[in-house]
C-alpha cells in the first residue's frame, strides 16, 4: 500500500514539472531533450529546489517524497500553490514582469514569512529580526548585515 502512495505522489509531482516547463519556456511537447533544453535555457527548475523523489535525507530541497507522503490534503494542496507562486515569480522576474507586491519567495523564507506575505509583515518581521541580531542588542553583526541586505533587496 505505501509503494502505491508513493508512485502517485511521483506521478502528481512530476505533472508539475512538465506544467513549469511550459509556462515558462513555452514547450508543448515533452522529451528528455526538452528537459535539458528547458534547464539549461535560463536557471534550473523551480521544481529542482522543490522536490526530492529519491529519498534522499540530505537534500538540500524543500520537500522530500516522505514528507510530502504523511501530508494531508490541504497540506499538499498549500505546497502546490507555494511552488505555483514560486514558478510565477521566476517566470515574471524572467520576463521583467515584477511587480510591486509580488516578492521573492526565497528571501520570504529567510525571514521565516510565508510567499505570500504582505508588505507590512514584512516590515514587521524585519523590525522583530533586527533587534534580534543587532550588534548593540548582543545580537550577530554578520546575522544582522546579511538582514539588511536582504530587506533591501525585498524592497528595492
Amino acid at each position: 500500500m505505501e509503494k502505491k502512495i508513493f508512485d502517485d505522489i511521483k506521478k502528481k509531482i512530476r505533472k508539475l514539472k512538465k506544467i513549469e516547463i511550459k509556462i515558462r519556456f513555452g514547450v508543448s511537447s515533452f522529451s528528455d531533450d526538452c528537459f535539458i533544453t528547458a534547464k539549461t535555457k535560463l536557471n534550473k527548475l523551480v521544481w529542482d529546489e522543490f522536490f526530492d523523489l529519491k529519498g534522499d535525507y540530505n537534500s538540500k530541497k524543500k520537500y522530500s517524497l516522505f514528507t510530502l507522503a504523511y501530508m494531508d490534503k490541504n497540506q499538499f494542496k498549500d505546497v502546490i500553490t507555494e511552488y505555483f507562486f514560486s514558478v510565477y515569480y521566476r517566470y515574471y522576474k524572467e520576463n521583467g514582469f515584477i511587480s510591486d507586491n509580488l516578492y521573492d519567495p526565497g528571501l520570504l523564507a529567510l525571514f521565516g514569512l510565508p510567499y505570500d506575505a504582505a508588505r507590512d509583515e514584512i516590515k514587521k518581521k524585519f523590525r522583530e529580526l533586527a533587534k534580534k541580531y543587532h550588534p548593540d542588542t548582543g545580537g550577530d553583526s554578520l546575522k544582522f548585515i546579511e538582514l539588511m541586505e536582504n530587506y533591501k533587496k525585498l524592497m528595492d
